[in-house]
């Protein structure tokens, strides 16, 4: 029997980077964690990505590295130009890591590659779209069973389609972004006015324990069964709809994929999503509303992805 092939997938997320030794079939063999560098350049991030690849290939015959970058891609040249949340900018990730690895290197954007596992792995949906909601939104789309990326991987920037353009700055610094909306940045935001809104309110009492109130503080909030906490999660759930509703109002799909860490907290932030775009959907008697469900692998998908894209390119 032919022993699998194995491939090295890296996802640069905004607050972690995870690796992991994956095969062909999309099973992990191992995985590692790392916080992303606070000042999240390119030194800074390049650094942990080769202490990460070394300890990995130490105990495995890998052929390939896999990259999913947070940000704008240069494909497929795998050069990252620019991310709204790290400070990496016009960085060659694939030229910099081939030449200290000696290893073939593929890089793409997150979402893009959690994507490609998501669609290959999970249900199959050969037109989806997935949305990864994380630090930021990320979103993937997958055409006739290929990643939709634009000619030169400039496409598919689904976090910034413009809900509202009077709404929230996002990191991105335009206003009103999806991701400005519904993302885990925007869940801390909304938990930050609460707690100041509240002083004595249960968030409030929890980030003071904590050092700080995040989007974490919110979770331990309604598992504790505080009102505003669900209703800041409902809230999210709502805008995450919306954008999900225009998303699926363009594109013809079997289907929206709900990805990234927040998914993880289940029917507390999907059935308000899926109530909504059900309300925005575009003549839904006509065209249908396409099910809106958590991807198969979680916070797992980018690492997976981006190991599969680079065994494709191997």
């Amino acid at each position: 029997m032919t022993t699998p092939r194995l491939a090295i997938g890296l996802d640069i997320g905004g607050t972690k980077i995870a690796g992991a030794v994956v095969d062909e079939h999309g099973s992990v063999v191992t995985e590692i964690v790392e916080p992303t560098p606070e000042e999240s350049d390119a030194e800074s991030v390049t650094t942990v990505l080769l202490s990460m690849i070394e300890r990995l290939r130490a105990e495995h015959d890998v052929v390939t590295i896999g990259v999913g970058a947070a940000g704008i891609v240069e494909w497929p040249a795998g050069k990252m130009l620019w991310a709204p949340n790290n400070a990496y900018r016009d960085w060659p990730v694939r030229e910099q890591l081939e030449k200290v690895t000696n290893l073939p290197v593929t890089v793409d954007n997150d979402a893009n590659v959690a994507a490609l596992a998501e669609a290959r792995l999970g249900e199959p949906y050969p037109n989806m779209v997935l949305v990864t909601v994380g630090t930021g939104i990320g979103g993937g789309l997958v055409m006739d069973g290929k990643i939709y990326r634009g000619p030169t991987g400039l496409g598919a920037e689904l976090g910034h389609i413009i809900l509202n353009p009077d709404g929230p700055r996002c990191g991105c610094g335009n206003h009103g972004c999806f991701e400005a909306y519904a993302s885990g940045t925007a869940l801390t935001r909304m938990a930050r006015d609460a707690a100041e809104d509240d002083p004595d309110g249960l968030i409030a009492r929890i980030g003071a324990t904590d050092g700080e109130v995040t989007g974490h503080t919110v979770l331990e909030a309604v598992q504790q069964g505080d009102e505003v906490a669900k209703a800041l999660f409902a809230r999210l759930g709502r805008w995450l709809g919306v954008g999900i509703a225009s998303l699926a109002n363009i594109f013809e799909v079997d289907a929206v994929v709900v990805g990234g860490g927040l998914v993880e907290t289940g029917e507390l932030l999907l059935a308000p999503a899926r109530a909504t775009a059900r309300e925005y959907a575009y003549a839904p008697t006509a065209r249908g509303v396409p099910p809106v469900v958590a991807a198969t692998f979680g916070g797992d998908a980018g690492k997976i992805g981006a190991a599969l894209l680079a065994l494709d390119h191997a």
